[in-house]
């Protein structure tokens, strides 16, 4: 395919390029990682947290327009990550990436974008980007860092339009964790960062106080189901394990990462395994105890 069909052509100074799978290509300064990486066109309006968007899972094999126009002024550092997966693969801002100001910062944004593989492409509109997302849809494309200004366009061109897009894509598998694991998060204190809060020493509240004792009781449903939730609350685990023995285990149910870039096949996992919960378990405030003890002795089998 020729270079004809790209337009418009390239100034003399661009050293970044957002090349669309229509031929459009947006010519602009490019920065972070050298190289041309594909993927599907977004914009993301927030006014905070850009490293935050550039690693959240649910932008994995994205290209984000920032539509505010000042990114880059806290700089990064390493707190403010929201995976260490794949996520999106480029940024488009409008502004030259702005020096860093901030106390916490590690790195500057430019520096941080190079060190994660990520390109980036400064000199943007990005409104009109965003504009045409908006009435359009979002386009496959490629983005693309030169500092000599030298892109081979129609493999460019071709890559953009060969790349199959993200229906169908099963994205969540990619960036999912491989087993599960027990979140031991804790909340951020300014100067110390983020707290450990071991899963294992979280103690569960029984019935008749904290520890037993003398007038321990026995639970009742409600407050054995209750504690259940609370031991499995912090439980992180892959895309599709089986829900239903989480669902089974707890009266509250599951709680679903919305950071997590899923496709159709998830709607057909879901569907099936809240009908095997369904078929299990019923409505759980009148379960027979008998009903009750075999679930969990199926359950204990089966290694939940």
């Amino acid at each position: 395919m020729a270079s004809a069909d790209i337009t418009p052509a390239q100034p003399k100074s661009a050293t970044g390029v957002l090349l669309l799978a229509d031929g459009t290509a947006l010519w602009g300064h490019g920065f972070g990682a050298v190289g041309a990486s594909v993927g599907e066109v977004c914009f993301n309006t927030a006014m905070t947290g850009y490293q935050e968007v550039m690693t959240d899972p649910s932008y994995a094999a994205q290209i984000v327009t920032f539509t505010f126009p000042h990114i880059g002024n806290t700089g990064t550092n390493g707190e403010d990550v929201e995976g260490a997966v794949d996520s999106a693969v480029g940024c488009v801002v409008r502004e030259a990436v702005t020096p860093q100001s901030n106390f916490r910062s590690e790195a500057e944004f430019v520096e941080w974008m190079a060190n994660r593989g990520k390109i980036g492409l400064s000199g943007i509109d990005t409104r009109a980007l965003t504009r045409f997302i908006r009435l359009s849809g979002a386009p496959n494309g490629v983005i693309a860092h030169a500092p000599d200004g030298k892109f081979d366009l129609p493999a460019l061109l071709k890559r953009a339009q060969e790349w199959p897009g993200l229906e169908g894509m099963d994205l969540a598998q990619r960036v999912s964790r491989e087993k599960q694991e027990n979140w031991e998060g804790g909340s951020w204190t300014l100067g110390k960062g983020y707290g450990r809060a071991p899963w294992s020493k979280s103690p569960l509240p029984l019935a008749g106080g904290a520890g037993g004792g003398q007038n321990h009781q026995m639970p009742t449903w409600k407050e054995r189901n209750t504690n259940r939730a609370k031991e499995l609350r912090n439980q992180a685990t892959p895309a599709e394990r089986a829900l239903w023995p989480y669902l089974a285990r707890s009266a509250l149910g599951v709680k679903f990462s919305r950071q997590m870039p899923v496709g159709p096949w998830f709607a057909d996992f879901l569907c099936r395994e809240l009908k095997l919960v369904i078929e299990l378990d019923g409505h759980s405030h009148d379960i027979a105890p008998q009903r009750d003890m075999a679930r969990d002795a199926a359950l204990q089998d089966n290694g939940y």
